[in-house]
């Protein structure tokens, strides 16, 4: 991750796409699987049934970033495990891969610790056979849909997430084997039972799933927020705390976590693993834990580290994954579009580490007829014109998001110390309206596209090359 402490082209042709595809299904991995606690079945990279994952090194040294899915979690057959970490700071590559292989086992091992207990709380209060009852609960309007037994349900999967978190994070601080004073990391996860997700997010990586709208299009609701220093809330613990928040005049839209005294170390979150340096002001490791109950309309969540996020909207990452001709492809080939992404936006400048998991939330070989229909053409030409940015952006909105990131709605008053001379007219004390561009929806405009007869010359254009690979003895790519 390369802000957290102190960016080749896209291709245009539709043809050279398809064949790189193809390329990817060749190198396609099932991954290794590795047996966990309680049985679970672990995985690192690859692909199974429902999820797919890829990470690629950026071009900052070594990949920082880690991923893991665990089936069958705590031993449920109906339970899924995934999580994303993205480290920071000179020894962050150590912190990430020690976050992702501890803290599923310690979260497993929590939440049966809730269940036996919630099961022998129904037995002192005499109300039967508590299996039957917590099975119920599982699943049915009796569970997280009630109201009472909803806030009780959520409750404690908050407690079991924060306790996971908190003793996650004092267990680093007295691993002598990992230097963990000024690196750490984000963490983005999600346990997916039967038709529940409970989100936990640490930072600023994301989660966002992928719905389908009135008319069967793509319709992207992200599920966290990023927790970033900027964020009234989170700018008022940090200062409260003694701690600092600025941008630098060379990254002016970069607000970081500084120590009172120092400047130094100029963490880009304010929310993490590790860190130790700055848990004294204000820095915290207590995730924001939400919930979403799946729908007939939802269609897979994509996680990912700000490395795609920083150069993708989540408008083009469930596009991407929804071209995906299979689901093994679609994590890679969204790290493939970010990497030339950052090629392409800051020509010379160091590409981002990547890491990405795609749940996929219905038992399908393939996506709805409508996703299939999305061709890599639609996807090289975003910038094409259709919906409007309002009938756009209606569709994603904060009662999608954590409960708690309704109270990140403003972005904190921040000093103009290190400020860019085009933001020095602006008030001190004045507070920012949220960039809902990226928490929200991408305010670019779009059309939908299902073949290349919409445009003449580039049908054209196709035709002549298929003649010409065909002459040649090529053979041909459908389009």
């Amino acid at each position: 991750m390369g802000a957290c402490c102190s960016k080749e082209p896209y291709s245009d042709g539709v043809v050279e796409d398809a064949m790189k595809e193809k390329e990817l299904e060749e190198e396609e991995e099932e991954g290794d699987v590795i047996v966990g606690d309680y049985g679970a079945r672990m995985r690192f990279y690859g692909a199974s049934k429902y999820t797919s994952m890829y990470t690629q090194q950026g071009r900052k040294g070594i990949n920082q970033d880690a991923m893991t899915v665990w089936e069958e979690f705590t031993g449920d057959k109906d339970m899924l495990f995934c999580g994303v970490f993205d480290g920071h700071g000179p020894y962050g590559h150590k912190v990430a891969r020690h976050i992702r292989d501890i803290l599923p086992s310690r979260l497993s091992r929590e939440i049966k610790t809730s269940q036996n207990n919630s099961f022998k709380s129904r037995d002192a209060d005499g109300k039967g056979d508590n299996r039957d009852e917590f099975n119920k609960n599982k699943g049915g309007k009796d569970g997280l849909d009630d109201d009472d037994s909803s806030s009780l349900l959520l409750s404690s999967w908050e407690a079991t997430f924060t306790k996971s978190f908190k003793e996650m994070d004092e267990e680093l601080s007295l691993d002598a084997s990992i230097d963990s004073f000024c690196s750490g990391t984000t963490a983005v996860t999600i346990v997916k039972e039967g038709n529940k997700l409970i989100i936990a997010n640490l930072g600023d990586s994301r989660a966002v799933l992928c719905s389908k709208g009135p008319k069967n299009q793509l319709i992207p609701i992200q599920l966290t927020v990023d927790l970033k220093p900027n964020i009234a809330g989170e700018a008022e613990r940090i200062k409260n705390s003694k701690g600092r928040v600025f941008a630098l005049e060379k990254e002016p839209e970069l607000f970081r976590i500084w120590m009172p005294d120092e400047d130094c170390p100029g963490l880009a979150m304010a929310r993490a693993f590790g860190d130790f340096c700055l848990k004294d002001y204000g820095l915290i490791s207590t995730p924001e834990v939400s919930y979403r109950r799946v729908t007939d309309k939802d269609e897979f969540v994509v996680l990912a580290t700000d490395g795609v996020w920083d150069v993708l909207t989540n408008y083009e990452v469930i596009k991407i994954v929804a071209s995906a001709r299979k689901r093994s492809m679609a994590a890679k080939l969204v790290v493939k579009h970010a990497a030339r992404a950052w090629r392409s936006k800051f020509p010379g400048g160091k590409v981002d580490d990547s890491a990405v998991i795609c749940l996929f939330l219905k038992n399908r070989t393939l996506l709805t007829r409508s996703f299939s229909e999305v061709t890599q053409l639609s996807v090289n030409h975003s910038e094409l014109e259709g919906y409007s940015d309002v009938s756009l952006a209606k569709f994603e909105t904060y009662s999608e998001v954590s409960r708690a990131s309704h109270n990140h709605s403003e972005i904190a008053a921040v000093p103009d110390r290190f400020r860019s001379k085009k933001q020095e007219g602006s008030s001190e004390n004045a507070n920012t309206d949220l960039n809902l561009e990226e928490y929200v929806f991408p305010h670019f405009r779009l059309q939908k596209v299902n073949s290349s007869g919409k445009f003449p010359r580039l049908r054209k254009v196709l035709s002549r090359r298929k003649s010409t690979r065909a002459y040649k003895g090529v053979e041909t790519v459908e389009v």
